[in-house]
């Protein structure tokens, strides 16, 4: 495995992920805009992995446990933000059928939470 290349590999990725969060965001589509910044993270902290265990990361889409895993140190409000993007994920996905996560997308509360994924996205790559 080449270590750096796919660090790398990640990192681009996660890169052009936070394009489409944002033209998704930008067009109202903030369901999806939330999803696509939970795999914005997932792709960040896969690099972190990679950078300080030497292998492949594990198959998981949790982002608290993989932050664990790869052994980042993290303060309880990063933490909460972990968990909750998490939860966006399945969410988006496996909205009910009274849509109650996509009524609750409104503008504000997207921008709130994208607002916390730019810092940690940039609190991240800091680290890579």
């Amino acid at each position: 495995m080449n270590i750096e290349g796919t660090k790398e590999y990640w990192i681009k990725s996660s890169d052009q992920d936070y394009i489409t969060m944002g033209h998704l965001y930008n067009n109202g589509d903030y369901t999806w805009s939330l999803f696509i910044a939970h795999i914005v993270l997932e792709k960040l902290l896969k690099a972190y992995f990679i950078s300080t265990q030497k292998k492949n990361p594990p198959f998981i889409h949790d982002l608290l446990r993989l932050a664990e895993k790869s052994g980042l140190e993290l303060n309880d409000e990063k933490k909460d933000l972990l968990d909750t993007v998490t939860t966006f994920n399945i969410r988006t996905r496996y909205d009910d059928y009274s849509n109650d996560f996509r009524k609750k997308c409104s503008r504000t509360f997207t921008e709130k939470h994208i607002q916390g994924i730019k810092e940690f996205r940039e609190w991240i790559k800091k680290m890579l």
